[in-house]
């Protein structure tokens, strides 16, 4: 008698596709939103300094910054709320809309009130588009290449930050800042058609769902995001200062710098994600920490401009790598309902981490100088090495 050995090789589940048909539709209002900001990012404050009269430039073109920041803040702390009662698909497109609207609507006037008021309202919708569009995102993505998946999505919403933001400022001076507003209004506004493709739930609509304040006290959520923020810290004293502190002479390569830091961002983003799915998110935390601080420190060698190109390279890639590892990893310790509230919670730590190291640092800059506000700045963020350390294995998942 012959016995058969059966040789048919193991049949593996498939691998679960990224980008379907949905994603799809989120990559639409992703971009549209995303051009429309950085559009008039660098535009407005021009617009609002060029208008105000003598002697108040700069006091109108910071307080049309603020405004566009302190309105996002605030409306990142209030969309999980409205996204439990009105759904996302309701939100994300009033928050394309509130982008679109008030731009089409920007030069109507150049009365300071009116172009504070354009940057409140677009604010607020910005910061509608990033947490309803970010929990849908993490929604959308396979929860077991979900590091990936996000890595993707933060290419393609970086690239505006790329490309729109040099671009808004070129046509502003040789086509107008009307013709830059028009733009910036229509991009949000067409991007609604992609709304109705997106699903308008996560999850089991529940009263038991966690809010922002308990996510804010809660360690395993508050630790990433405490990580992430010093990170941050660094990366809005870098966009402002960098090019401030590095002598004149060092102006080319500081240009090769502040493009160094999002491309290198961008890759470390994707190989994070790709590399969080295989092996766990956790253990990237702490390297990506660890990276941003020593970039941080070498930026201090503001007189060596080469230097300061290796430092922000260190930083942005170790800025990509905690950018993928904290937000896949507070998603993964929540249920889908609560994509909201970490959504908001991650873009939160993001902008206060970042508006607080561009304000603490100026300050810090003109006691100390450049080199010593650098190594200052890197020591402040080794403080947020206790809770990249903390271990969490041992807690009980969210519910």
């Amino acid at each position: 008698m012959t016995e058969t050995v059966d040789t048919a090789p193991p049949v593996h589940a498939p691998h679960p596709r990224i980008v379907t048909r949905p994603l799809l539709f989120r990559f639409v209002s992703l971009l549209g939103a995303s051009t429309s900001f950085y559009l008039l990012l660098s535009v407005v404050p021009g617009y609002a300094a060029a208008h105000s009269g003598p002697g108040g430039g700069r006091g109108a073109a910071g307080l049309a910054t603020a405004a566009l920041m302190l309105a996002s803040v605030a409306g990142e702390l209030a969309t999980p709320a409205l996204v439990r009662r009105l759904g996302y698909r309701t939100v994300l497109a009033a928050g394309l809309v509130l982008l679109g609207a008030p731009a089409l609507v920007l030069t109507a006037s150049t009365a300071l009130w009116w172009t504070v008021t354009v940057c409140l309202l677009r604010g607020v919708g910005f910061a509608f588009t990033v947490v309803a569009g970010g929990a849908l995102t993490a929604a959308l993505v396979p929860a077991e290449r979900r590091g990936e998946g996000l890595a993707l999505v933060g290419v393609v919403g970086g690239v505006p930050s790329l490309l729109a933001l040099p671009l808004g400022v070129w046509l502003a001076a040789h086509a107008g800042c009307t013709t830059v507003a028009l733009i910036a209004g229509a991009t949000p506004l067409a991007a609604v058609l992609s709304v109705p493709g997106l699903p308008d739930r996560i999850g089991a609509r529940s009263a038991q769902g966690i809010g922002l304040a308990q996510a804010l006290r809660t360690g395993r959520l508050a630790r990433p995001a405490l990580v992430f923020s010093a990170t941050a810290l660094a990366a809005g004293v870098a966009v402002t200062f960098l090019p401030l502190a590095v002598p004149a002479a060092g102006t080319g390569l500081v240009t090769v710098a502040l493009f160094v830091q999002p491309a290198a961002t961008t890759a470390a983003r994707w190989l994070a994600g790709r590399h969080g799915d295989r092996h766990g998110p956790a253990r990237l935390v702490l390297p990506g920490l660890l990276l941003a601080c020593g970039g941080t420190l070498l930026m201090a060698a503001t007189g060596m401009p080469v230097l300061v190109v290796l430092a922000v390279l260190l930083f942005g890639t170790g800025f990509g790598i905690a950018q993928n590892a904290t937000l896949t990893l507070m998603y993964s310790r929540v249920s889908a309902a609560d994509y909201g509230t970490v959504s908001a919670m991650w873009n939160f730590a993001y902008d206060a981490g970042m508006g607080v190291g561009a304000l603490g640092f100026g300050r810090l800059a003109g006691l100390t100088g450049y080199p010593w506000a650098f190594a200052a700045t890197a020591a402040i963020m080794l403080g947020a090495l206790f809770p990249a350390l903390t271990p969490t294995s041992t807690e009980a998942p969210l519910q």
